[in-house]
Parts: structure tokens; sequence; C-alpha cells
């Protein structure tokens, strides 16, 4: 029997009722569609819809059923039923009988399912938080395991100045932390409860929405029906955060796939995460760290689509919004399967320190602090930069570094060189001289670490009192 069917006489067209039926992809949220039905059970028991002995048997017969779908995936296998809704009333009613038919009193599945999506991406941003904690734990491990170790940094893709490598990583640190910090924001923003809502103006029944709700952990009820049936806004920011998950995925997996080319040759590919070529004997390709890059691709798509589904849709609900399920549950699949390999990768994959320390000791990448110590020398910094400028001139023409010009050919440009600019040119010197919070020079990047380690335990207490 169609929840809907007492209005219609004429059967659907075979081919659009399976078009249009959602159960092949929300039967994912059979659990929570249990965990809600109990809640709304218990309620109707409060209103005097259900008597004690019909709520222990819907209870009972809702537990099966949450155990039957874990346990046995030919369980949903079911051609008639429209949707998750549809079908744990089609089970109930075959364990208890007409008596499953009451669990529906006083509600709508338009409530139904912005309960069950708001319990579904509470329970993935728990996982993906997890999982965001052990991507930062491994990076922080790397970090420290660099110890004073120097590389490169680049803007436009040149060299630009020498940083400690854990520097470089903890600037990936701070990315995910900035999303973890956005799910959580959404998390705190979805944690309402639509059950009581109805259709579109409330329930018909006086049912108790603040015990609902806190039966289900959410910190209140929504407080607007309309709004409550057909609100997307907390599926739009977990796709939106999870599209800049993928971003930060994507930046990290191209700086690993360009370092590790033989241009570089900073990092020595795992071979666990790396595939060969079918043609080259020699090739090994850095696969996952090229399907990471394309992944964030997807994670956008599934934002833009969901968007683009919402933003026209007048109150309350409409059936577009079935639409809005796929691509929430791909761009959610898609990090919590990917989190784990990259954890795996970042483990495992080898720096090669002596040349990223030799990168660092060369192209000039001490110009800066050369036209520093001028300027703490007292000349204004714009001739500084001028004249370290033309030094760097000299020495491309030369085919040698700033520290190999002779203290006569520096004193042409400006007297105020002496034989101490040779010490504030090394490349400890110019690492050290970034001694400013948020800086590369050592002694910061260890306060940076430290503070990391703090965050990292916040982010793990915010997990456990969620769990």
């Amino acid at each position: 029997m169609k929840m809907w069917s007492g209005r219609f006489r004429k059967p659907l067209d075979p081919a659009f009722e399976k078009w249009q039926r959602s159960f092949g992809f929300d039967h994912r949220l059979l659990a929570y569609e249990v965990e809600a039905s109990g809640a709304h059970a218990r309620g109707l028991k409060s209103a005097g819809i259900l008597t004690s002995d019909e709520l222990i048997s819907i209870l009972k017969g809702l537990e099966e059923i949450g155990k039957r779908g874990a346990e046995d995936t030919n369980f949903l296998e079911d051609d008639e039923a429209e949707d998750v809704h549809h079908f744990v009333e089609k089970q109930l009613v075959a364990i208890l009988g007409d008596t499953g038919y009451k669990l529906h009193s006083g509600r709508s599945r338009n409530e139904q399912i912005a309960t069950d999506l708001r319990l579904f991406v509470r329970a993935t941003i728990d996982q993906l938080t997890t999982e965001i904690s052990e991507w930062l734990t491994v990076l922080l491990e790397r970090a420290e395991r660099a110890g004073n170790s120097a590389m490169p940094a680049y803007t436009h893709l040149q060299r630009a100045e020498p940083v400690l490598v854990a520097h470089w990583l903890l600037a990936y640190l701070e990315m995910f932390l900035r999303d973890a910090g956005r799910i959580a924001d959404c998390r705190k923003r979805l944690n309402e409860c639509p059950l009581g809502s109805g259709a579109v103006a409330g329930a018909t029944l006086t049912l108790d929405r603040r015990t609902m709700a806190r039966d289900l952990e959410f910190d209140r009820p929504t407080l607007n029906s309309m709004d409550a049936t057909s609100d997307r806004d907390f599926v739009l920011e977990f796709a939106n955060s999870l599209s800049m998950i993928g971003i930060h995925l994507s930046r990290w997996a191209e700086e690993m796939i360009l370092f590790s080319t033989q241009e570089f040759n900073f990092v020595q590919l795992p071979e666990s995460y790396s595939t060969g070529s079918s043609a080259m004997p020699q090739k090994k390709n850095a696969d996952l760290l090229e399907l990471t890059r394309a992944k964030a691709a997807r994670l956008i798509g599934n934002s833009t689509a969901l968007t683009v589904t919402l933003k026209g849709l007048p109150l309350a609900y409409n059936k577009d919004l079935q639409e809005m399920q796929v691509p929430l549950f791909e761009a959610a699949d898609t990090l919590l399967f990917l989190f784990p390999l990259i954890v795996g990768f970042m483990n495992e994959v080898e720096f090669n320190y002596e040349r990223m320390q030799a990168a660092a000791e060369s192209s000039f990448m001490n110009a800066w602090a050369a036209a520093t110590y001028l300027v703490q020398h007292g000349v204004p910094f714009r001739l500084a930069h001028e004249q370290i400028g033309k030094a760097v001139q000299i020495a491309i023409e030369k085919h040698c570094e700033l520290q190999d010009l002779s203290l006569d050919e520096l004193r042409e440009l400006n007297p105020a060189f002496a034989q101490d600019f040779y010490s504030c040119l090394t490349l400890q010197s110019v690492l050290e001289i970034h001694d400013v919070p948020g800086g590369t020079a050592p002694r910061r990047v260890k306060h940076a670490i430290a503070d990391a380690k703090l965050r990292l335990a916040s982010l793990r207490e915010e997990i456990h009192a969620n769990a």
C-alpha cells in the first residue's frame, strides 16, 4: 500500500513509478529513520495516541528492522518501497499488523527526511572530524621529525625564501584545523530537531517536541514548521565545507606531485600508494595524489549541484529536495574514504632533506635578509632593496651567490656594507631573522608545534564529547 494511495484511482505509470522512487539511495538512512521513528513513537505515547503495550511493540519492531538492515543487505532489496520511510512502515506492519500504521500518526515524510538528514550529517561530521584529527596527527608528527631541516618556500612558483620543512607542513595543519572548525560550526547550527513540524504547518497532535529533540540529542526543536520541512541550509553548508577540504587536499597533493618530480626531487613517493606505467618500465606515478587532486572537482561539483537545486524552490517541501541526497552522500563518502589513504601515504612518504637543504641555500633566497642588513644600518628599505637587487645582478653575471661577492664590490653599491654582512647570509641566520609569531625562525616553529599539539588535543576532546 502506498502511503498516499487513497486519493488516486489510477495506478502510476510503471516507468514513472520506478523513476521517482528514492529507496535505491535513501535506504542508507535506515538507522536514522529508525532512531527518529522511535522518538516519534515515544512522543505519541505521551500524547495518548499509543498505549504502553503498543509503544513497546513498535520500539521492538523498529529495533528488529534496524538490526536486519545493518546485518543483511538482501533485506533492503524492495521493489515496492517508495523511500526509506515507506520501507520502515511496510516492515513494521509486516511484524505488528495494523498497529504498525499508528506510527505515522501526526507526522509527515517531509519532517522525517529533514530529521534523518540532520542525523546523517551530524554523524558524518563526527566521523569526518575523527579522520581529520588523524590527518592532523600525522602532519604534526612529520613536522616534528623534520627538526631544523630547511627547504625553499615559493611565491609565484619561484624560489622566494628558505623556511623550515616543519613550517611548510604546519601551513597545511592550519588549513585543516580551519576545516575542522567549519564543520564543527555546521554541526552546531544543524543540531535542531524538525520532528513535530508535520507536513508544513506543524503537527496535528500535541506532541512534546522538546522531549523528542532531547531523545535524539538535538539541542532544541526547530522554531518554524515551514522552514524546518524545507530547510537544507545545513546540507549546503556541509557540502561547501567538504569542497573546501577538497581544495586544501588538492593543494597539498599538487605540491607533493611537484616535489616528487626529478626536477625538484624533494619527495620520494611510497610504492604502496603509487602505480607504474604499462609502457614505460621506469615510471613510478603519483596516482593517489592525482586522484586526490581530482576529487576536489567532484566535491565542488556536488556542492554546486546542491546549491542550484535549492536556489529557486518556494516554501515549503518540494520533491526537488529528493535530488539533494545523492550529491550529499557522494561528497561524504569521498572524504571518508580518502582520509585514511592520505594518512597512510603521509606516514610512508620520504623527504629528501639533503636536496631540500641544498635548494634552500641557493638562488639568492637570502636577498631579503641582505636588504634587512642595510635597513638595520640606517638605509631606507626602498634604497636597500634597489642596492641588493643590483648585487644580485652582479652575482648572476659572475655565476655566484651573494655571499661570494667581495666586500669591495658590495661597498661600491653602498659603503654601509661591512664584514659582518656575510654572517647574516647563512641559512641559519636567514631563518632566525624571521623571529615573529607565525614566522619560520626555529624557536617560533618549536612554539608553533607545541601550540598545534594543544589545539589538536582540544579537537580530540571535542570528538570525545560528541561520541
